[in-house]
């Protein structure tokens, strides 16, 4: 689903390093193309239909292009988040999100390497955190209510998929940060049920930090991260200031992900305003793509997908580390379709 803005060459490009995974590694995929966004608003009165969900549940992934949202109209109008649909409809409560400094690339962090584990259906996202309706209205003209939520399971089921990041792939450190001091019964909540959950997984070292100081660690320190768990506004901050400690959000990967369905998506917006040039840099979308094949590669237990991820991370971070096959936004010459072009040479010249 390539999405609005520089959408389409984005997942042009991430689709011609696919071919060529399939090629390399014998993969079976079977691709199906959907319409979203302002494209399916012109054709259909909407950004997202039923039946785009319903295809949806039915894959077993989705690559999702960014979305201009912020021009979309009213939902009564067929304006409809499609992100926000996408999570709330196929209960992609976990977002992860990963960090790193790239060897050969300039990047703000000295060294990090860390993974954001984003509770991604409650908190004070009100278009996503209510079975039915809003969690914000307005009494009257001068003032507005918006209602957070966070729940005992919600916070055990994301806690869960944090230690396990941090005990099967990471450095068996997990972070948990919230803001209990101040949200006494919200965030000690979500605080106590995650190390509730954390108790299970003995060989982790664990701890917890108020919001705030995270945000000046990071900056200070952020080699002294490992997995970062936290609820839904927090997350989707803090994993913006990685991504530009880490280079950029050009660069910044993402999963969306339940018990049933993955999402892959830019962790970027739509750039309306470079859309059509050829400049966009396909990185992020490419690098959620892998995440993606990692995830089924893991659940499935398919060898194959697991080598196309490592290959699909491992050639893309090597292309963005060469000043010669760099996008224009990272100092480099390349278009959009040259960097795709350039990876998947690589990747079919891998031995």
């Amino acid at each position: 689903m390539p999405g609005d803005g520089i959408g389409p060459e984005i997942t042009r490009a991430t689709l011609d390093v696919v071919e060529a995974l399939q090629e390399k590694f014998g993969l079976d995929l079977r691709l199906e193309h959907l319409d979203c966004g302002l494209a399916s608003l012109r054709k259909h009165g909407a950004t997202v239909r039923d039946e785009d969900i319903e295809s949806a549940k039915r894959a077993d992934g989705v690559v999702l292009g960014p979305m201009s949202v912020r021009e979309y109209p009213a939902p009564e109008k067929g304006g409809i988040n499609v992100p926000a649909a996408f999570r709330k409809r196929l209960e992609l409560y976990a977002n992860i999100r990963p960090s790193y400094v790239r060897a050969g690339l300039k990047a703000v962090a000295k060294k990090m390497d860390l993974v954001m584990v984003r509770e991604n259906l409650e908190d004070f996202y009100v278009d996503r955190n209510m079975y039915q309706g809003l969690g914000e209205f307005k009494p009257t003209a001068e003032l507005v209510i918006a209602m957070g939520k966070i729940t005992a399971g919600g916070s055990r089921r994301i806690a869960r998929v944090a230690c396990e990041i941090a005990r099967r792939r990471r450095r068996k450190k997990l972070t948990i940060v919230h803001k209990n001091p101040v949200l006494k019964m919200y965030h000690t909540l979500f605080l106590e049920e995650a190390r509730k959950v954390a108790r299970e997984y003995p060989e982790l070292e664990v701890e917890d930090l108020l919001v705030d100081a995270v945000t000046a660690l990071l900056i200070r320190t952020p080699e002294r991260f490992d997995v970062i768990l936290t609820t839904n506004m927090f997350g989707d901050i803090l994993s913006d200031e990685a991504a530009e400690l880490s280079g950029g959000l050009g660069l910044a990967a993402s999963l969306n992900r339940g018990d049933r369905s993955a999402v892959a998506n830019a962790g970027h917006g739509s750039a309306p305003d470079i859309a059509g040039r050829g400049i966009a840099n396909p990185a992020s979308l490419m690098l959620s793509t892998a995440m993606l094949f990692e995830h089924l590669g893991a659940t499935r237990k398919d060898r194959r997908m697991l080598e196309a991820a490592a290959a699909f991370t491992r050639v893309v971070d090597a292309r963005l580390g060469s000043a010669k096959t760099r996008t224009r936004d990272l100092g480099g010459k390349m278009s959009t379709q040259a960097f795709a072009r350039a990876v998947a040479k690589a990747v079919l010249a891998e031995k």
